[in-house]
């Protein structure tokens, strides 16, 4: 998979994977690391799926319909690519924290939903539920922060609750940051989310 990676000066924070939204690619979310935590290393990666020539990382039928067969296939895709990364770069494995916007959040979301031990944590700006009728893993060691738009056209506030209820069922902890700007990803959702990554891995 087309990446970029950076090595952190801090070497036990957790190494950020960042995931962009449909049509970015490795490079739209670095400027968000820094944000989050500057000491951190940095795994971005650009999508394997391409929509009328805009990258994603997975297929979908239709606005909102996902093509679960890719899905799965994707995901697993993302699993097998970490294992390599972590070799080839030596970062820890099973500490890892997934950063992603829209498409790149429901990947993220995938992964705890198929692998137990894919990350040890997630930052998911305006995710939806990944899959329906599934068993998750248990994710009590998986610290979870979702931020959403009460008034997004993608992603209901509905569908943002049912995705809290799912991974509360896992026992995640979760934390919920509303905003009111649509679907867009906005500063003041980094910097919450920046302020819960420092908090959940005692990063100050």
């Amino acid at each position: 998979m087309k990446h970029v990676f950076r090595k952190g000066t801090d070497l036990k924070a957790p190494t950020l994977l960042l995931l962009h939204g449909t049509g970015g690619d490795e490079n739209d979310l670095l400027p968000l690391a820094s944000r989050l935590y500057p000491g951190a290393s940095v795994l971005s990666v650009r999508g394997n799926v391409l929509e009328n020539g805009m990258p994603r990382f997975f297929r979908r039928l239709a606005e909102g319909v996902f093509d679960e067969e890719d899905l799965i296939f994707r995901t697993k895709e993302l699993n097998d690519f970490l294992d390599q990364a972590a070799l080839e770069y030596q970062f820890d494995r099973d500490h890892v924290v997934a950063v992603g916007y829209s498409n790149g959040a429901n990947i993220a979301g995938s992964l705890l939903f198929h692998y137990q031990d894919a990350l040890s944590g997630a930052i998911l700006y305006h995710p939806m539920v990944p899959r329906r009728g599934i068993p998750l893993p248990d994710l009590s060691r998986v610290p979870i922060f979702i931020s959403a738009g009460k008034n997004d056209p993608i992603c209901s506030p509905q569908e943002t609750e049912e995705l809290v209820r799912l991974f509360e069922g896992a026992q995640a902890p979760v934390q919920v940051h509303w905003t009111s700007f649509g679907h867009q990803l906005t500063g003041a959702e980094v910097d919450a989310s920046a302020g819960w990554l420092r908090k959940a891995f005692d990063l100050d």
